[in-house]
């Protein structure tokens, strides 16, 4: 039995603005006011997990501990079949120390390219974990399959988002609302799972 969260106020364990921005929507139906990590001044923890999973556990108990606060953390990136999995849990370090991820897609590609690989399909995969301060931890893990595209294509959603497009559809995640692309993404399906087991 999963432990429920009966607070009102949520760490998310991220100083990524844009991955706060849309947990922060995500949480919002279930009237959970949401302050980031980096807005209290926590130090990033050091991330040396070897899954998706254990990246987010390392992040979300560093965030209740320090602040004694329940804490949301997520690890999430691009899995790219052609590249044997690669950027994986690795994903944030391909956009360098300016976590500038047009640098991190431009590597991608490259890196296809270099290997004269046509298998573009490609899957994101995101981990939520969810713990309290006396180091309860609940994880779940969900994904978004599809293929890369080059060159980049929109402006909305962050990270990889320009180069992805979900299977089905004709259009990258940045190409799409946010309201279409939260109904589908990897963060989505995490997400449901989490609600499903912590706030129901």
């Amino acid at each position: 039995m999963s432990r429920q969260f009966n607070g009102n106020k949520l760490v998310i364990a991220s100083h990524n603005m844009g991955k706060v921005c849309e947990i922060g929507e995500l949480l919002a139906p279930f009237g959970v006011e949401t302050i980031s990590a980096g807005a209290l001044g926590l130090p990033e923890p050091i991330e040396d997990g070897l899954t998706f999973i254990a990246n987010a556990e390392i992040k979300a108990l560093a965030a209740a501990l320090a602040s004694g606060l329940p804490s949301l953390a997520d690890d999430s990136g691009l899995e790219v079949a052609g590249l044997d999995g690669a950027p994986g849990i690795y994903s944030a370090r391909y956009a360098g120390e300016s976590k500038d991820f047009s640098v991190a897609m431009g590597k991608v590609h490259d890196e296809l390219v270099a290997k004269g690989e046509t298998d573009k399909s490609a899957n994101f995969t995101c981990a939520l974990s969810l713990a309290w301060p006396d180091s309860h931890v609940e994880s779940f893990e969900g994904k978004v399959y599809g293929t890369l595209t080059w060159p980049m294509r929109g402006e909305k959603g962050f990270g990889y988002d320009p180069i992805f497009i979900p299977t089905g559809h004709s259009v990258t995640f940045a190409e799409m609302e946010p309201a279409d692309k939260h109904a589908m993404s990897h963060r989505a399906n995490a997400f449901k799972q989490l609600i499903d087991a912590c706030f129901s």
